[in-house]
C-alpha cells in the first residue's frame, strides 16, 4: 500500500467546541484529509486503528481516565494560548504536539501528511461471539480459521478465549499434540514474536492453536496477555481468530477492542434473540465492526430477517444446522467440507473481513491471498520474547 493510498484514511477528530471544530474541518479540507468525528467515550478499535487522532482539551482528559494507550499521532489543538490545565492533558493522553489554531494550520496540515504514511502491517483479528452458551461458536471460529489457512492464508492463528470452556484443542483433535497453551505462556516484557508463537503450539491443518486449559490448569486470561499475542499475529500478517465466550471478563474486552470485525452467532429462538440484544449494545460500544449470523432451524418460527431488524445487525448469513457434525466432532475433531453449511459461513466471514471498511483497503489485504506454506523458524536469540514451557505438556 502506497502513501497517497494511506492519505485517504480518516483522521480521527474529538472536539467539541463549536468553533476549533469548524477550524479542524476547514484544515482538514485544505490537507485533503476526510474526517471521523466522535465524541467520548470512544473505543480502542477506533483509537488504535486511526492514522491520526485530533482532539481538544476535554476529550484528551476524557480519552486518559478512559486508559486508552499512549500512540503515534496525538494532537492537541487550542482557541488561544494553551493553558495550564491544556498542558496536563496533552501529557495525560500522550499528546506528541499542542497546537494553537488558526495560527498552527500549516503543523496540522504537516502532521496529516506525515501520519498519513503511518500504515500498520496487514494482519487482520476476527473475534466469534455467542449470544448465549452452546450455540456452536467455537466451532463457527475453528472453521473460520481452518478454511482461511487451507485456502487464503499460510499463517493463521486461532485463540481460544474461554478459559473454561475446556480447551479450544478438543474441538479440532489435537488435545494430545505437543505444544503450548494458555497456562504455559510466560510472555517477557509484554512482547512475544509470531513466529516463535507458531513454532511453539500444537497445530492443526496448518492453523496454529492457542488453547486454554483444563482442570486445575484453566487458569483466567489477563489483558495484557492477549493484548501480546493479538498485537504479534497482526504486526507479522496473520490472520487471527479469537473465540470468544459469553463471560464478561477484562480479557474479553481487550479482545473486542482489537478485533477488525466481530460475528455475533444467534441461534434462531426467542431467549437467545433476547440475550443478544444485551451482547451486541455491549460490543458495539466498543468496536462498530459487528455482523450477524443466525443459527437454524427456528422452533418458533422466527425468521432470520427478522432477528437481524430486531437486533438492528447487518444479516451476514444463515447457518443451517449440518447433519452429523457433532458426532465428527466427538470422534475426530472438525474438519471443513466443500459444500457444507460451516463452510459457507466461514467463506462470508472471511470475505466480509477481506472487504471491511474499518480500517479502509485500497487492495486485497495479504492474508486473504492464496500463498504457499513456507515455515519460519528462528533461533531463540532471535525472538523479542522468551516463551517456555512451565511444565509437562498433556
Amino acid at each position: 500500500m502506497n502513501s497517497d493510498a494511506a492519505a485517504g484514511f480518516p483522521a480521527l477528530a474529538l472536539v467539541s467546541d463549536p468553533r476549533l471544530r469548524d477550524e479542524v474541518r476547514r484544515i482538514a479540507a485544505a490537507a485533503d484529509r476526510p474526517l471521523d468525528e466522535r465524541t467520548p467515550p470512544l473505543g480502542r478499535h477506533l483509537w488504535t486503528a486511526a492514522p491520526v487522532i485530533v482532539l481538544d482539551t476535554a476529550a484528551a482528559r476524557s480519552c486518559a481516565s478512559a486508559g486508552h494507550p499512549r500512540r503515534p499521532g496525538i494532537l492537541l489543538v487550542t482557541d488561544g494560548e494553551p493553558s495550564l490545565l491544556d498542558w496536563q492533558a496533552a501529557t495525560e493522553v500522550g499528546a506528541e504536539q499542542v497546537l494553537v489554531l488558526p495560527g498552527a494550520a500549516d503543523t496540522l496540515i504537516a502532521s496529516f501528511a506525515t501520519y498519513g504514511r503511518r500504515v500498520r502491517a496487514d494482519g487482520a483479528v476476527v473475534a466469534v461471539v455467542g449470544a448465549c452458551g452452546g450455540c456452536g461458536t467455537s466451532t463457527l471460529a475453528a472453521a473460520v480459521a481452518l478454511t482461511a489457512a487451507a485456502h487464503f492464508r499460510d499463517r493463521t492463528l486461532l485463540v481460544d478465549c474461554d478459559p473454561v470452556g475446556g480447551g479450544l484443542d478438543l474441538v479440532l483433535g489435537v488435545e494430545k499434540s505437543p505444544g503450548l497453551r494458555w497456562p504455559d505462556l510466560v510472555i517477557e516484557d509484554g512482547r512475544v514474536a509470531a513466529p516463535a508463537l507458531h513454532e511453539a503450539l500444537p497445530a492443526a491443518a496448518g492453523v496454529a492453536v492457542l488453547s486454554c486449559g483444563r482442570g486445575q490448569a484453566a487458569t483466567d486470561l489477563t489483558p495484557a496477555a492477549v493484548r501480546s499475542v493479538l498485537e504479534a499475529g497482526r504486526s507479522a500478517g496473520d490472520l487471527v481468530v479469537c473465540d470468544l465466550s459469553t463471560d464478561r471478563g477484562p480479557h474479553i474486552d481487550t479482545v473486542l477492542e482489537f478485533a477488525d470485525l466481530i460475528v455475533l452467532l444467534v441461534p434462531a429462538r426467542l431467549r437467545a434473540v433476547a440475550a443478544a440484544e444485551s451482547v451486541s449494545a455491549r460490543i458495539t460500544s466498543r468496536n462498530p465492526n459487528l455482523r450477524l449470523i443466525v443459527r437454524t432451524p427456528s422452533p418458533g418460527g422466527l425468521r432470520p430477517a427478522d432477528i437481524a431488524a430486531t437486533l438492528e445487525l447487518p444479516l451476514l448469513t444463515v447457518l443451517p444446522a449440518q447433519p452429523h457434525l457433532p458426532e465428527r466432532l466427538e470422534r475426530t475433531g472438525l474438519t471443513v467440507r466443500r459444500r457444507t453449511p460451516l463452510r459457507a459461513a466461514a467463506e462470508s466471514i472471511l470475505t466480509a473481513l477481506s472487504t471491511n471498511p474499518h480500517p479502509p483497503r485500497t487492495s486485497t489485504p495479504t492474508w486473504w491471498r492464496r500463498t504457499t506454506p513456507s515455515p519460519v523458524r528462528l533461533h531463540p536469540s532471535e525472538t523479542e520474547a522468551v516463551v517456555r514451557t512451565a511444565g509437562a505438556h498433556r
